[in-house]
């Protein structure tokens, strides 16, 4: 299923450098976490440390929400519903120049290099979304 987004929000998940990612425990506990994340207009393409809560979460039940930050009132919600899928043969941060181009400020804030970023966070994360809510 693809889901029709408008020309403001693409440009905004372009630009918007944090989201929410949040999956289910086993224990039924939702598990928010804010994730760097690439969109390609189809999928959200998101780094993780191989042995994540988030991963644990997303093998147990692949059904995820992501969402956006709001505006300081509270406005301008977004949230995503899809399937994520860690991809074993996905590809590393490193052959993602886009990925890296979008974080290179927040690598160097962090005083990581690409290298340190790809090696520590090497599991991918595919999220497809089926549903949208955009206000």
């Amino acid at each position: 299923m693809t889901i029709h987004l408008s020309q403001a929000l693409e440009t905004r998940l372009r630009a918007e450098k944090v989201a929410w990612l949040t999956a289910v425990g086993r224990e039924g506990k939702p598990y928010p976490t804010p994730v760097w994340f690439l969109w390609d207009g189809r999928s959200f393409l998101i780094y993780s440390q191989p042995q994540a809560l988030k991963i644990r979460a997303i093998r147990n039940n692949p059904r995820v929400a992501l969402h956006l930050n709001t505006d300081k009132w509270g406005s301008k919600v977004v949230v995503f519903w899809g399937k994520a899928t860690i991809e074993q043969e996905g590809p590393s941060a490193l052959q993602v120049p886009e990925y890296l181009a979008k974080y290179r400020q927040g690598l160097a804030d962090l005083e990581m290099t690409p290298e340190q970023m790809a090696a520590d966070y090497s599991a991918a994360i595919r999220v497809v979304p089926d549903r949208v809510r955009d206000e």
